[in-house]
């Protein structure tokens, strides 16, 4: 289901401004702020203000259409909400967010909170890392 359609299923009247808001969010593939969502829409249309990018997220993630993350760079950045869950691992160096999803940690999640007494209904990861150059995999591998 498109970020359109679950506006519309949510009741939200679609203006042309929130349709393209909806479209650049739908298209990202990275996690764009709210800065990133005025310059991309604004491309689509000139009228476009910040204060319409910032208005239509708030309405969105009031919503529960779209999630806000704060990935430690200062800025609140945002996706549609996944039909399906993931975690997130963050590259220190250059921002970039790399989705991914392992059923090895799902499961001691659960177990986790199992054995303390809880039912797991949701969480998140972020995982924050720097790439590993080959002198750094050589020289753990000297320590192991």
């Amino acid at each position: 289901m498109t970020l359109e359609q679950r506006c519309i299923d949510k009741g939200m009247r679609m203006t042309e401004q929130r349709r393209i808001i909806a479209g650049v969010l739908e298209d990202a593939v990275d996690h764009p702020d709210t800065e990133e969502l005025y310059i991309r829409a604004s491309k689509i249309d000139p009228r476009i203000s910040i204060s319409t990018v910032y208005r239509t997220v708030a309405l969105f993630e009031d919503a529960g259409i779209i999630d806000r993350h704060d990935f430690r760079d200062g800025r609140a950045r945002y996706e549609p909400v996944p039909e399906s869950h993931h975690d997130h691992l963050i590259d220190m160096k250059t921002g970039k967010v790399i989705e991914f999803r392992n059923e090895e940690i799902e499961a001691l999640q659960d177990a986790i909170a199992k054995t303390l007494g809880y039912r797991l209904v949701d969480h998140r990861m972020e995982l924050y890392g720097v790439p590993v150059s080959s002198a750094d995999t050589n020289s753990s591998e000297d320590e192991l």
